[in-house]
């Protein structure tokens, strides 16, 4: 048996076995895939440790490379457009192409078959690939030789779950913080949304739910990096920031970032910002990023009491999206009132909303946002996992692992969350992996199999 092997490092590797293949840039058209993977370069996989960050896709291919940080600049970045699409030209990624006995070099995708995994505990990927008995091998790390080493002793401070979690919970538990390591900057603590063009940004939301999950599972100076760096943002000027911390001038301010940044802060064991400079939660965006209005996400994350947001949100079922306005429908953020934002007052409007909503899930694949949501039937794992978490806080561990079932169906074989799959196969249908999915997969483990502090 013959074998060709690419063993590469990113920033350090043999940039000889790298190809920039060409394509037509007037009408480019992204290769066929093989079957039952993804079309080559489409990211599926991240690899780093908080330094330089790079996405995957399911042949080796790097689509994204940024840094310093995940939230660095890109000096690889297709389109994220280009990329669903489908007219993404191979000249627009790092190719990489097997050498084979009989002289031709061919990309991963016109093997007969490939496969990926992660080296155990690391964020180190490793590719295979054969073209009939011919065998190429990618290893993908960035950080050098030491890169698993100390990918492993970094997972080894984490917080065990009890020891009655199940494997596949282990599994995620592990998958998802070493996912929340690679997107976090080590030094900063600018958290990317993911590693994909539009996405490396800092949502101060989600990075806030990146603090708090470190935090449960025991990493407090990581929430702390992330904490400091959201305290110098100004959270009225953008909806997303750079790694640097300006503001990325597309989208207005949503009106949730300070009492997520709160939130992190009491769960990293630092002081909350002063309460007189929030601004409001009235006309402004939500997570749902859509228009401006009166929502409940953005209520839970004020200083509004209970009784107040009782009697402009609830109904019959639970808590609707909208102040006022019982059309708007049951809204996922509901959660919220349970987990992180705590208020007793609201549990029973909580428990109500989450359980009319899990049961009204259309696909096996878990929830989407919001009872009248118009984007489609697509789930959404970021509100599979955070409905999840508050429900085993309440005690509904049956509906809660329910979802957990769900979203264990719509991970990667790699265990990685996407965005949101499709509805009726669970593939990924948008950025893979999402952090704050992960995050959320962190702490609702953690709130079913609570543990014990690492070694």
């Amino acid at each position: 048996m013959a074998w060709a092997r690419a063993g590469i490092a990113l920033g350090v590797g043999v940039l000889a076995l790298l190809a920039l293949s060409g394509g037509r840039r007037d009408d480019p058209q992204t290769p066929a895939a093989l079957p039952g993977l993804p079309p080559p370069l489409l990211g599926v996989a991240v690899v780093g440790s908080g330094g330089r960050t790079a996405a995957v896709d399911a042949y080796g291919n790097v689509v994204d490379l940024r840094g310093p940080g995940p939230v660095g600049g890109a000096s690889v970045a297709v389109a994220a457009k280009r990329q669903t699409a489908g007219t993404v030209a191979p000249g627009e990624a790092i190719v990489v192409r097997g050498r084979l006995r009989d002289g031709r070099s061919l990309p991963l995708w016109r093997a007969d078959s490939v496969r990926q995994r992660y080296l155990p505990g690391t964020n180190v990927l490793r590719t295979v690939a054969w073209f009939g008995d011919e065998k190429v091998i990618l290893v993908r790390r960035i950080g050098g030789a030491n890169a698993a080493r100390g990918d492993r002793r970094w997972l080894a401070r984490a917080r065990a779950l009890g020891d009655e979690a199940p494997q596949w919970a282990q599994a995620m538990y592990r998958r998802s913080l070493l996912v929340l390591r690679a997107l976090t900057d080590r030094d900063t603590g600018a958290v990317a949304a993911g590693a994909r063009e539009g996405w490396a940004y800092v949502w101060p939301r989600d990075a806030a739910a990146v603090a708090i999950a470190f935090a449960s599972a025991g990493y407090v100076p990581e929430a702390q990096r992330i904490v400091r760096f959201l305290d110098d943002l100004d959270l009225s000027a953008a909806a997303r920031f750079y790694g640097d911390g300006m503001p990325v001038p597309d989208r207005e301010a949503q009106g949730d970032a300070a009492g997520w940044v709160d939130a992190a802060a009491r769960a990293a064991g630092l002081p909350a910002s002063d309460a007189s400079l929030r601004p409001g939660w009235r006309g402004l965006t939500d997570y749902q990023e859509g228009d401006a209005g009166d929502y409940l996400g953005n209520v839970l994350a004020s200083t509004v009491d209970a009784v107040s947001i009782h009697d402009l949100f609830a109904s019959p079922q639970g808590l609707n999206r909208t102040a006022g306005d019982a059309a708007s429908g049951l809204d996922s953020t509901a959660a919220w009132a349970v987990r992180p934002f705590s208020r007793p007052a609201l549990f029973p409007a909580a428990r109500r909303t989450l359980l009319h909503l899990a049961a009204l899930r259309e696909s096996r694949f878990g929830i989407v946002p919001s009872q009248n949501w118009h984007g489609g039937k697509d789930p959404w794992t970021a509100p599979t996992a955070w409905t999840a978490w508050s429900l085993a806080a309440l005690g509904e561990r049956r509906a809660a692992l329910r979802l957990m079932g769900d979203l264990r169906r719509a991970s990667t074989p790699l265990g990685l969350l996407p965005e949101r799959v499709d509805a009726d196969t669970g593939l990924p249908s948008s950025t893979t992996p999402l952090t704050w999915s992960h995050a959320f997969a962190i702490l609702a483990l953690s709130e079913l199999w609570p543990g014990r502090a690492g070694s």
